[in-house]
């Protein structure tokens, strides 16, 4: 893990040379996120043979935590030099297939601007994407499921990658932008950003990214669709967290439309992402001497 994570580090930060973007390395933003992982990385090594279970706790916490953060921040950062490298949209495309689809993109905004419970539902629902990794990562912390945990950011790592990848060449504004014209009736938790970021990143007009302010632009495939997907797998094999991690996912997904400016046919490609990154892990992990099986059903 230590050597991916490097290599994503060094594919990074290529990217942003590439293309002229940069970090600004004394921005309030860029120091906070620099001693989060200061403080996970330290607490890791200082506890990496803990004496006690609350030892154990706090240096899992600290690896996974840490971890999920970085991979997180990294994987946002790289849509914008990724985005300023692409051309044109298959928006039309992505249409076209939610029309064979039966999929009325526009009704499903209206139902959600016309109903003000709704829009508060769907905003909350939306944002669980950082609270399920958490219980998640939280629960395998306390109940001492390390390889658990390790599993989990390993198929969030690689769904990402493969959504970067796909973006380079599936580059997409989403339907809010492109079915929706004039005055917005109400504005989705993502707004218009891929349509606003994409173009100023193309021109290099846009040179600085602010970790305070990050827009993952990956349109399609519905990164936040791959992560439920990824969540609930890996809550199901424990008892107390299952219920509780699937009914939120769930609701996640049906806000996902609106609030995530998704077509169906992103959704699709999302939920394909988070089967082939889940795929791909277990079939590394068996592979690897050592390595437990995948946990059984768990109180």
């Amino acid at each position: 893990m230590v050597i991916g994570f490097a290599i994503s580090v060094t594919c990074l930060a290529a990217l942003l040379m590439d293309t002229g973007i940069t970090i600004d390395p004394t921005a309030p933003s860029t120091l906070v996120f620099a001693a989060v992982c200061t403080l996970a990385a330290s607490l890791r090594y200082v506890l990496r043979a803990p004496r006690s279970a609350t030892q154990r706790v706090t240096r899992d916490i600290a690896e996974t935590f840490g971890l999920f953060t970085a991979i997180s921040l990294m994987g946002a950062v790289a849509t914008y030099p990724i985005a300023a490298e692409t051309t044109g949209t298959i928006d039309p495309i992505l249409q076209q297939i939610d029309a064979a689809l039966h999929f009325d993109w526009l009704a499903w905004y209206q139902v959600v601007a016309d109903h003000r419970a709704l829009q508060i539902l769907g905003t909350a629902a939306y944002q669980s994407i950082y609270i399920s990794p958490a219980v998640i990562l939280g629960y395998c912390a306390w109940a001492d499921k390390r390889a658990a945990g390790r599993g989990l950011i390993a198929s969030f790592w690689v769904a990402a990658i493969i959504a970067l990848v796909l973006f380079r060449f599936w580059p997409a504004y989403g339907p809010c932008a492109t079915l929706l014209h004039g005055p917005l009736p109400y504005q989705t938790e993502s707004g218009l950003y891929e349509a606003q970021l994409i173009p100023l990143l193309r021109s290099h007009a846009l040179h600085d990214v602010d970790l305070g302010a990050l827009r993952g632009l990956v349109e399609a495939p519905s990164f936040h669709t791959a992560s439920a997907i990824l969540f609930i797998a890996a809550a199901w094999p424990f008892a107390r967290i299952r219920k509780p991690i699937l009914i939120v996912n769930m609701a996640m997904l049906l806000s996902t439309p609106v609030e995530g400016t998704h077509y169906l046919a992103d959704m699709i490609a999302g939920a394909t992402v988070a089967i082939v990154a889940i795929l791909i892990v277990t079939v590394v992990r068996r592979r690897l001497p050592g390595t437990p099986a995948r946990p059984v059903a768990a109180r």
